[in-house]
């Protein structure tokens, strides 16, 4: 574990507890609930008080809620071929669902079935997929561990490279994306050391499970925030999703993307990009943690972002949103600014 993540953990804790001692009839009194796995997910739309966030624009942002046992702390979201989320968290589990206002089933589950409930083995934190074949690429944090799925989410190889055994168990491969010419990017979230200025990642030339080994960088993020998904859009370029906690007087999050190109990637070197659109109040915002896109015939992109609530529901929410971006237009100024927006 981190020095900062065990600092985050501390603070949370000390928030809990002064919660629960307030509240003691509902947190000492109150029955543990049957477990529910009623298929049912419930998408309330949020108030957006301002839709420009830089280059890119918010369109949309929905509150998910469920009755069901398996909901919560999503940490990676793709889009299937039929258009449906899929989206798996740190506890092991999978959701499966419609964009809003689209019709389609819901599915709440274990991923892929699995009954195994050590989080060593199950804290999933990134998902990549082949569009072509639709199969699936799935982090596993706790264990730095790579594992390859059909697009059934049934016959599955797995990896542990051997340059990511010295990876914390708590900051393993949180970031990983499939090139369109069939290499991999994954990218740690614990830094390189304890004075590190970024984060340990890979370049593998192809499939990972297939044993490959890979280029060996730093992903620089901006100065506080920490990689937690990546994906990369048709022009060959990357997003990545990077994330703060703050403390002031509450717990809060923050995140930005990152635009930056694989191409600069180069053994031994510092790899970094522009932000393009920085997520933080008052539009709303939680533990940012999931990244997918879909592309518009204008060429713009539609950006979607799901957070991850930790399992602590009364304290934070699981959100999804939307967000438009149009790639062709330049990164040095975001409209409507008059400062550039921060590099790393």
């Amino acid at each position: 574990m981190t020095r900062s993540k065990a600092k985050r953990i501390f603070r949370w804790l000390v928030l809990i507890g002064v919660i629960v001692g307030l509240t003691p009839g509902t947190w000492i009194r109150s029955p543990i609930p049957e477990a529910n796995y009623d298929q049912i997910l419930t998408l309330t739309p949020l108030d957006v008080p301002d839709s420009n966030i830089g280059e890119v624009e918010v369109t949309g942002v929905w509150h998910l809620t469920s009755p069901n046992s398996l909901f919560g702390s999503y940490s990676s979201l793709l889009i299937d071929d039929d258009g449906r989320f899929l989206s798996a968290s740190d506890a092991g589990q999978l959701l499966r669902f419609p964009k809003p206002g689209a019709d389609g089933d819901i599915r709440i589950e274990t991923f892929a079935g699995r009954t195994v409930r050590r989080k060593k083995y199950i804290d999933i934190e990134s998902l990549t997929r082949d569009p072509d074949t639709g199969r699936i690429w799935v982090g596993f944090e706790g264990s730095n561990t790579i594992e390859r799925f059909d697009a059934a989410l049934r016959d599955s190889d797995r990896v542990e490279p051997p340059q990511m055994e010295d990876w914390s168990s708590n900051s393993g491969p949180e970031s990983m994306a499939r090139l369109a010419d069939g290499r991999f990017i994954v990218v740690s979230e614990g830094y390189n050391d304890w004075g590190g200025i970024g984060f340990p990642g890979l370049l593998f030339p192809s499939d990972p499970v297939a044993g490959a080994e890979a280029l060996e960088f730093t992903f620089k993020p901006p100065s506080g925030y920490r990689p937690v998904d990546m994906v990369q859009i048709p022009d060959g370029r990357a997003l990545i999703l990077v994330r703060a906690v703050h403390f002031a007087p509450l717990p809060y999050f923050t995140a930005k993307i990152v635009l930056a190109d694989p191409a600069a990637i180069a053994e031994d070197t510092v790899w970094s990009g522009d932000v393009i659109g920085a997520i933080a109040p008052p539009i709303p915002s939680d533990n940012m943690e999931g990244l997918t896109f879909e592309e518009n015939l204008d060429g713009s992109l539609t950006l979607w972002v799901i957070s991850d609530d930790n399992g602590a529901g009364f304290l934070q929410r699981t959100l999804l949103m939307r967000l438009r971006w149009d790639p062709a237009q330049p990164t040095e100024k975001a409209p409507g600014n008059t400062e550039r927006l921060s590099k790393p």
